[in-house]
């Protein structure tokens, strides 16, 4: 009822924003694709709107573009003169905040939006000096210090309703369906949460092994990142167990085994032939690693092949031993003394930042069918998969390399750019923020390719991935290694703490029919 009785295009388009920010996006996934569809195929020589309103035209790119349109960064052209955006486009600033969240949406090659971002970014940096404490000016901080196509609607949703509520635009309808969404998302999570944990406490690692790192929450955390949708709560407790053991395993690497590097070889060794009586040769701390590892990948395969009569243990199998061995070539250059190169750096670093892993495990926790020739192709490690593990890569270490070099670890990429081009720390921060903005545009690009097998749906799971790295780095800090402050604060708001429900405001607007 909501999208019948809105016909103005463009508060189709707020509509769909509104909903998306608000985490309720999935509940109307049918009404969003027609509605984008109509849009999309309109004529847009009958509506001056596009030429006339940049809030509006940069809406609707990013809209568009988000949901696998692609539609053409021309469509700003008209708000050029000689080349250059016009400017008093900068008296605008809802437009001009408009524009900077598109031009992240921009595709490799695209001279036009790179110039959109600099203009944009330029007058908002400036808007941002200010004391404006308004809606729009702190959206305004809030988009600086990270732009939507680097966010994740789940963390945001919270935080949007306050907003929203104070918006001339609220429905009251929308918003006490938000908080009611998200406090019935939040009791699922809170039973998954459970399941995890307990599985966490039967394996004994975290009492066992006190040099592991206790992430479980943090590493649950990443999975309602990398999808909240309720029909994806299997994903959310097998990736979460997996991330807590890839997390664990880490540790074993980086600080455990860090005196005996032939416990390690012998240790990926073990995995790479995945045969449970080889574990004899292990030391007594491995053995409880490798049976918990192992124990965790059979009931994993075991359900894909009872469910979907599909066997997948060779491509889980596979895929921890790629990632251990990219473990044992850091485990090498640190016991040598050895200082990557950058391009060597990345190399290894974007399947030992564990995209591949998570890659393929999502792709068979979220499938049905699962198709083997999409395992294939995911295995292949195609453009846009390595692409994405880059900018992972770049991430993590953005937050994590200042407290994993404490614990003893190989310099990482920041470092390795730093001995490269013989530039301060502070230098190669930026440069690393323009790669990770460059190498994003290249992942739009191979997004809209057509040799990509893939769901767009799939995709844009597995790039969540990636958006869910940015928040939990982006301040510099590491987000999962160290469990405060703004980790701590969304776990506690995501998984602890209820949103009391508008009752009062739904009545008052009730009286005036505003839904």
């Amino acid at each position: 009822m909501l999208f019948k009785n809105v016909a103005d295009q463009l508060d189709q388009l707020e509509l769909i924003d509104h909903l998306q920010r608000l985490g309720l996006g999935y509940h109307f996934e049918g009404e969003i694709k027609q509605t984008l569809e109509e849009i999309y195929n309109s004529d847009p020589a009958k509506n001056d709107l596009w030429e006339k309103n940049l809030h509006a035209t940069a809406l609707k790119f990013r809209l568009l573009r988000g949901h696998g349109y692609h539609t053409s960064s021309d469509v700003f052209k008209c708000f050029l003169e000689n080349g250059k955006f016009k400017k008093s486009l900068g008296e605008d600033v809802k437009g001009i905040l408009s524009l900077y969240e598109a031009s992240y949406y921009s595709i490799e090659g695209e001279s036009l939006m790179d110039e959109a971002y600099c203009f944009t970014s330029k007058i908002l940096t400036e808007c941002g000096k200010s004391s404006n404490v308004s809606d729009l000016g702190m959206q305004v901080t809030h988009a600086l210090e990270l732009p939507l196509q680097w966010r994740i609607q789940r963390f945001e949703a919270r935080q949007y309703m306050d907003i929203y509520e104070r918006s001339s635009a609220m429905m009251p309808a929308i918003l006490q369906f938000a908080q009611f969404d998200f406090n019935f998302v939040q009791a699922l999570n809170q039973e998954e949460l459970k399941d995890v944990s307990r599985w966490w406490n039967k394996t004994g690692l975290g009492h066992k092994l006190d040099f592991i790192r206790d992430r479980l929450a943090t590493s649950f955390l990443w999975c309602v990142g990398i999808s909240c949708k309720p029909q994806h709560g299997y994903f959310r407790i097998q990736m979460a167990k997996v991330k807590q053991l890839i997390t664990a395993l880490d540790d074993v690497y980086d600080v455990y085994a860090t005196l005996d590097e032939l416990e390690l070889e012998l240790f990926t060794s073990v995995i790479e032939r995945w045969d449970i009586n080889s574990m004899t040769e292990l030391p007594h701390y491995m053995k409880i690693c490798f049976m918990t590892l192992y124990n965790l990948v059979n009931e994993i395969a075991y359900d894909m092949l009872m469910e979907q009569n599909i066997d997948v243990l060779p491509q889980l199998s596979k895929s921890w031993t790629d990632l251990l061995k990219t473990y044992l070539v850091e485990a090498r250059w640190f016991h040598s003394g050895y200082k990557p190169t950058f391009d060597e750096f990345m190399s290894n670093g974007l399947v030992s930042i564990t995209g591949p892993i998570i890659a393929i495990q999502t792709y068979i926790f979220t499938s049905n069918p699962i198709r083997k020739e999409d395992m294939e192709f995911i295995e292949g490690l195609p453009d846009f998969l390595r692409l994405a593990s880059e900018i992972f890569r770049l991430s993590d270490d953005f937050g994590t390399s200042s407290n994993e070099l404490k614990r003893g670890d190989v310099p990482k990429s920041i470092q390795c750019y730093m001995m490269d081009a013989g530039v301060s720390e502070e230098v190669a921060r930026g440069c690393m923020i323009n790669l990770m903005k460059k190498k994003w545009a290249a992942v739009m690009k191979r997004r809209f390719a057509d040799d990509i097998p893939l769901d767009w749906s799939f995709v844009e799971i597995l790039l969540n991935l990636v958006r869910t790295a940015h928040c939990m780095y982006n301040s510099g800090d590491d987000g999962h290694g160290v469990e405060d402050g703004l980790t701590k604060n969304r776990i506690s708001s995501l998984f602890n703490e209820p949103i009391p429900l508008s009752r009062k405001l739904l009545s008052e607007k009730i009286k005036s029919r505003r839904f």
